[in-house]
């Protein structure tokens, strides 16, 4: 950590400890996807292990982290600790376990894994089908009319990340086998005839997550915007995914994230109903925000600062927990 960073952090504590002064209590969720082993040229704002390692020292240093399990009890109980934190992964991507769990044992942080079932031992989300079609892809311009898209350039690796963002809301709010046929097509565009099968997590792994210490949360079987299916099928994606890791850790699994997570978009008071009537004790959302006791805890907001530097990924974080403006600086 720089000099820099270390007096952000002495501000932080400062900072949050004043503010705890005046009121409540307040929890910071921080939501991660995946943690890069060297940074992935197309998406190079997502953490590589070493912005990784250095938010994670920066966090130990300045926050009580604790699973979402813990959390959610205290705000139960209205017994949250002053700077309360908690790390949360969705999805169960192998760096995950390869790369991030290192990482949080050296600084010794428990974190909460939010893991689809369906993707497990081999399988791949939809969103990584068509991020790798694109890396993939061998031509210097794709056609892509059949998306309701133009001819677009693949010359450079921010070219390619831009047809990714176009295409990724096109295909998300699809069926699950409109998403299979839509990735089909692209796969046919691309001229990309195999895909990778190393990208999540297997079984394995989540047991051993488990059993370093980690806290595994479910969120759903095959990852669908909940209000894009049937409520039975609903309700199937949240009880068997439950099951299903209940079944490889033999342990009960007691939170739940929503998958893609926007209230009243993705997922509506229904699905609140299902996951409360499956045994989970709390849930998280999408909605960015700080929460504290009183708040609904199957609807917890979570949040994730950016910024270049560590300082101002800190002092933005410190924001959040305070419910201030966020800073303006990168």
């Amino acid at each position: 950590m720089t000099v820099m960073d270390n007096l952000a952090s002495v501000f932080a504590r400062s900072a949050l400890g004043a503010f705890g002064t005046l009121v409540s209590s307040r929890l910071s969720i921080l939501i991660f996807h995946r943690v890069h082993a060297m940074t992935d040229p197309l998406f190079p704002h997502e953490p590589d292990a070493a912005r990784f390692d250095a938010m994670m020292r920066y966090v130990s240093s300045t926050y009580r982290v604790q699973t979402l399990g813990e959390a959610v009890e205290h705000l139960n109980r209205d017994t949250l600790p002053p700077r309360s934190l908690v790390i949360t992964f969705d999805d169960g991507y192998a760096d995950n376990a390869e790369v991030a769990l290192p990482i949080l044992q050296r600084h010794g942080l428990r974190a909460t894994f939010f893991v689809s079932t369906g993707f497990l031992d081999g399988g791949r989300m939809w969103n990584d089908s068509v991020i790798e079609c694109v890396r993939s892809c061998g031509h210097g311009q794709v056609d892509l009319g059949l998306f309701g898209l133009e001819r677009l350039s693949l010359t450079t690796p921010a070219e390619r990340t831009t047809v990714i963002d176009l295409l990724l809301p096109r295909i998300k709010y699809m069926t699950l086998s409109g998403r299979e046929e839509a990735i089909s097509n692209l796969q046919k565009i691309c001229g990309v005839a195999v895909l990778p099968t190393d990208l999540m997590m297997s079984s394995d792994q989540v047991r051993d997550l488990h059993h370093s210490g980690m806290e595994i949360g479910a969120h759903t079987v095959n990852h669908p915007i909940l209000t894009s299916i049937a409520p039975p099928e609903a309700e199937r994606e949240i009880s068997e995914g439950k099951r299903g890791l209940e079944s490889i850790i033999d342990a009960p699994v007691e939170v739940f994230a929503y998958p893609n997570g926007k209230p009243d978009k993705d997922y509506d008071l229904s699905h609140v109903m299902m996951v409360k009537k499956f045994g989970f004790h709390g849930a998280v959302s999408t909605a960015q925000g700080v929460a504290q006791s009183g708040n609904d805890l199957f609807q917890l907001p979570r949040f994730t600062p950016w910024g270049k530097s560590i300082a101002v990924w800190g002092s933005r974080l410190a924001a959040n927990q305070s419910n201030t403006r966020f800073a303006t600086a990168v």
